[in-house]
């Protein structure tokens, strides 16, 4: 008899579970931002929910709950209930570099469903306006005549913008000294402020601050020129080639999200990326909407199981440490 009853109350639940799934969305869903306003992963995540709008029926609503090179955040929507109204919306500094570095309740790769990569782009190697070097050639000699002076601004430990100069430094044979925030935003003021004298941000995010002139950009990490600012140089270009390090961000869901659930959230993004008014907005920030196979939940974990089997084993061996 109880072994009938346990079997009907599970039952019970599964069946409601299902139902919950089927019917979902029924109200407003939280996307997580784990890095300031007004960074490229806040832009990404406010682009990406408006265009999810629609074709879920409910709002999308932006959180940012920042620090720990993203980590936070991340672990917040770990720790969710798995129903699908607490998502995340990361980026490689969060899902990638912060997981070789912190000890963290839950795993990148394994704690999440993934649900469709978003966008990719690219990182600028970039300069305060009174530092000598004029190109980047220039620049690494200038390294070398100053070991251990120059100062690169990061978003945490372990950032796509530590881990950027991190390869730079290891491919030159150079130094520099690393100093943390809490987000792209305030390095970029700071840079443009001439408090600190380097770092790799998102292209589009700087695009409007480099041409108004406010700082160097020494080389593009990637193999393509920048479409909205061509006459960046790529490393390859400026003499140190190979140094690719392509940036994106992507959608996830906590561990365990009814696959109904997750099957709807893709063919959201997927139709917001379709949408000519987020690719435009996209496009206006240098920033690439993926390929197909991308935009599926396979497609994101292949591609995030083979960024980690790439840098985390740089980033352990490179010695880094949370500051």
């Amino acid at each position: 008899m109880k072994k009938l009853l346990f079997a009907v109350v599970t039952l019970t639940a599964w069946e409601i579970a299902c139902a919950a799934a089927q019917n979902y969305p029924t109200r407003p869903i939280t996307m997580i931002a784990p890095f300031p306003a007004g960074g490229s992963t806040d832009i990404v995540a406010r682009i990406v929910a408006d265009g999810m709008k629609a074709p879920l029926g409910q709002t999308v609503v932006v959180e940012n709950i920042s620090g720990a090179s993203g980590t936070i955040g991340s672990g917040r929507v770990a720790r969710a209930e798995p129903d699908g109204y607490t998502l995340l919306l990361g980026q490689w500094s969060s899902n990638v570099g912060a997981g070789a570095l912190y000890t963290l309740p839950y795993h990148v790769l394994n704690d999440f469903e993934p649900i469709a990569m978003v966008t990719t782009s690219a990182l600028w190697i970039m300069g305060r306006n009174g530092l000598p070097p004029k190109d980047l050639k220039e620049l690494i000699g200038w390294l070398k005549t100053n070991p251990g002076k120059a100062t690169v601004g990061t978003v945490g430990a372990g950032s796509a913008a530590h881990v950027c100069m991190v390869y730079l430094e290891q491919a030159t044979g150079t130094k520099v000294q690393y100093v943390p925030y809490r987000g792209a935003a305030p390095v970029m003021q700071d840079l443009i402020a001439e408090q600190v004298d380097l770092s790799c941000l998102e292209a589009g995010q700087a695009l409007g601050n480099y041409r108004g002139g406010k700082f160097k950009v020494y080389a593009i990490m990637g193999q393509s020129h920048f479409a909205p600012a061509p006459e960046v140089q790529t490393v390859d270009e400026a003499g140190t080639p190979g140094l690719h390090f392509p940036f994106w961000h992507a959608l996830w869901a906590p561990k365990g999200t009814p696959k109904p659930v997750t099957t709807k959230l893709n063919a959201a993004v997927v139709e917001a990326l379709a949408n000519a008014t987020v690719q435009k907005r996209f496009s206006d920030l240098g920033m690439e909407i993926p390929p197909r196979e991308q935009q599926t939940p396979e497609g994101l974990r292949t591609l995030h199981q083979a960024e980690l089997d790439k840098w985390w084993p740089m980033i352990k061996a490179a010695g880094i440490k949370i500051q």
